[in-house]
């Protein structure tokens, strides 16, 4: 299960061990497919061995914070379609 935390994180420990990450400094990514007309655009950043997304309409908003583990099920299962809403 991936964690929430604030984009100004402080070194405390949050959920599972996983350290609230400083991602003040990280280099978000895009998807190279753009923005989904009035959808939101999710950005990725790789920070301390751990994956960062957030929404880039609010980038001072919450990151969910994945394992590579856990972000490896994310990407595999979204590839499967397991999370199609039709």
């Amino acid at each position: 299960m991936s964690t929430s935390v604030e984009s100004s994180g402080t070194g405390v420990l949050a959920e599972a061990g996983k350290p609230v990450l400083d991602l003040t400094g990280a280099e978000w990514l895009s998807s190279s497919q753009g923005s989904v007309p009035g959808g939101g655009e999710v950005q990725i950043a790789f920070v301390e061995g751990y994956i960062a997304m957030r929404d880039g309409r609010d980038p001072d908003g919450p990151a969910l914070i994945f394992t590579p583990a856990e972000w490896r099920a994310f990407v595999l299962g979204a590839r499967d379609g397991e999370f199609d809403l039709t």
